[in-house]
């Protein structure tokens, strides 16, 4: 067994000092939801999730029509974790299937007027984000279309995509048109769906023409030019036409895409102030309403896969706004647990725990440190205590981020005690793990034969020690310093090559080691353990490569004692005494 490595406290402290992970952590936008940023606490309000999954299972495997669309409200205050539940919703789809995701923040409906008509943008932009099979959503809808009616030559989205421009442009070579057999024989399985619409969703295969069909299924105007392309109409339209024809649109559309995927639709934070429509309805009563005439007119059959609906709002929101709106909206808005909203839970000190562990995982990670324990730099207890005031999200990073930060114990004033207590500390760290880190041993081995210049080791003088060998483009770093010095009035050039590694590595060591007028040498030295010289078999390269250095080069083998505990010590503290106040002299080391 063996144990984790841990990075040096100086270099673990020295990234906490430098960049504080948790700065603006809380700050959520909307892009947030696709993108990466959010890390995922998986047991945070782990019973919201669970309960839209349960409902995406119960549209998908019901044989009723009636109960093909069904929705749940969410609630919770500012900073609860709203949106960071949509994103484990959105990135749980994304990476296991199961359905398709439409993401609706209420800050998109800037003219209340044109309600219909800007979901229905909303719609089409969600469906462009990267689906469970590494394409557009849309990609995915119509790839199952063509499957339909071509089973005997499934291919994956991502092969149509990739092959459907040839394709198309080979069938004009030969007179026919691809799309024109495509939208023909789609549209048998699908008698009652807008031609147009299933045309421009087949179009989204097309890598050069998916943009131009996006944005007319989003009821903007093309060039014609692209628009003759397509083969869509394209008439100019007043935004309140778009408005009185998006209705259908986004019928037509969602009849057609939860045929073939289960559908969940989030409309987030509906909260919004200082909005609404000339009538005076504010942004929560026209989203609740928009729901309710979705869930009363969209046409779903035995067949279909089904459709979710998600509102999410302060608890206030519902109490005193949406829950008294009258006609049924209510009961249409949180269908799933009869109208019983789903309430978000603040952090408790477990949930604490788990969030600082999966943003520091990431922190030391990506900066390739290894930490005296997961919560470093803060502590379990301390976690759990912060966690009893059950704070949000939003605030429970707030704290990681003014908390980040070295708590220093304060030192002694007297510089003797000030070394003592860092030998003390140095001497209780574990070094085993550091035997075969043959960089940390040579940088011990190096410092030791620093302190002794200027004096005489077995008939040898020690005048200078080089850490950068010459050339450098050859060396490598396999050659980790040489020692220059004086014996009996004769300059000697001692390179040292501290290797622990595999046999691959000792080759090439031993290779430089033995190359004199390379590396201008009189002498080589390999330090090694003995435990692993002896595993070297005579017939290998390493073998002969050691002999040649020993026998013919008149190099030596110095044995690896394996225990360099002091040394180690004694090198951490010589180089902190130059960033204290304790003076050399009171320092001793010779």
């Amino acid at each position: 067994m063996t144990n984790t490595p841990i990075s040096s406290m100086e270099a673990v402290n020295a990234a906490i000092n430098n960049h504080n992970p948790f700065t603006n952590a809380g700050i959520v936008k909307e892009q947030d939801v696709w993108g990466k940023r959010l890390r995922d606490i998986p047991t945070l309000n782990v019973h919201a999730s669970n309960k839209v999954f349960e409902a995406i299972e119960f549209v998908r495997n019901n044989e009723s029509s009636q109960d093909k669309i069904t929705s749940i409200t969410i609630t919770a205050q500012q900073g609860v974790g709203k949106t960071h539940l949509l994103s484990r919703i959105r990135h749980q789809l994304e990476k296991k299937g199961g359905a398709l995701f439409v993401y609706s923040g209420g800050n998109n409906y800037t003219d209340l007027n044109l309600v219909k008509y800007q979901f229905q943008q909303t719609l089409v932009h969600s469906l462009k984000q990267t689906g469970s099979q590494a394409v557009m959503q849309w990609q995915e809808v119509a790839a199952a279309m063509v499957n339909e009616v071509k089973p005997d030559n499934f291919s994956t989205p991502a092969e149509l995509v990739k092959k459907f421009d040839q394709a198309y442009k080979n069938s004009l070579s030969k007179n026919k048109n691809l799309m024109n057999v495509l939208q023909t024989q789609v549209i048998k399985h699908k008698p009652y769906a807008d031609p147009y619409i299933l045309r421009a969703i087949l179009w989204t295969l097309s890598e050069t023409q998916a943009p131009f069909a996006t944005q007319w299924l989003s009821g903007e105007e093309l060039a014609q030019l692209n628009a003759d392309e397509l083969g869509l109409p394209n008439p100019s339209k007043a935004n309140q036409d778009r408005e009185a024809e998006a209705l259908k649109n986004i019928q037509q559309i969602l009849n057609l895409v939860s045929f073939y995927n289960p559908v969940v639709i989030c409309f987030d934070e509906i909260d919004v102030k200082n909005n609404c429509t000339e009538d005076g309805l504010p942004t929560e009563s026209v989203i609740a309403n928009l729901v309710k005439i979705l869930h009363d007119t969209l046409e779903n059959s035995e067949l279909s896969q089904g459709i979710v609906f998600l509102t999410v709002m302060l608890p206030e929101t519902w109490k005193e706004k949406v829950n008294s709106i009258p006609g049924g909206t209510p009961d249409r808005v949180s269908k799933f647990t009869q109208r019983k909203p789903i309430e978000l839970k603040h952090v408790s000190g477990d949930c604490m725990i788990e969030l600082v562990t999966v943003w520091l995982r990431e922190f030391y990670e990506a900066k390739n440190l290894f930490p005296p324990h997961s919560l470093y730099p803060f502590t379990e207890s301390q976690l759990r205590e912060y966690g009893k005031g059950k704070p949000t999200v939003r605030e429970a990073l707030q704290w990681c981020a003014n908390n980040f930060k070295i708590y220093k114990e304060p030192l002694p004033s007297d510089p003797i005690e000030r070394f003592e207590l860092a030998f003390r500390k140095e001497s209780n760290i574990n070094y085993e793990d550091y035997l075969d880190n043959g960089d940390v041993i040579a940088d011990c081995l190096c410092f030791g034969f620093e302190t002794l210049k200027n004096k005489t080791i077995e008939a040898v003088m020690i005048e200078e020690i080089i850490r950068d060998v010459k050339p450098k483009s050859q060396n490598k770093d396999f050659i980790n310093f040489k020692i220059i010095g004086n014996e009996n009035g004769r300059t000697v050039k001692i390179g040292v090559a501290v290797i622990q590694g595999s046999q691959f590595t000792l080759c090439a060591g031993l290779r430089r080691l033995i190359d004199y007028e390379t590396f201008d040498l009189t002498r080589g030295c390999l330090v090694r353990s003995q435990g692993k010289t002896e595993q070297m078999k005579k017939s290998s390269e390493a073998y002969k490569l050691l002999d040649e250095l020993i026998s013919k080069k008149g190099g030596e083998h110095v044995d690896l004692i394996e225990e360099p505990e002091m040394l180690n010590v004694v090198t951490k503290l010589y180089i902190v005494r130059y960033s204290s106040p304790i003076k050399g002299e009171n320092v001793n080391i010779s």
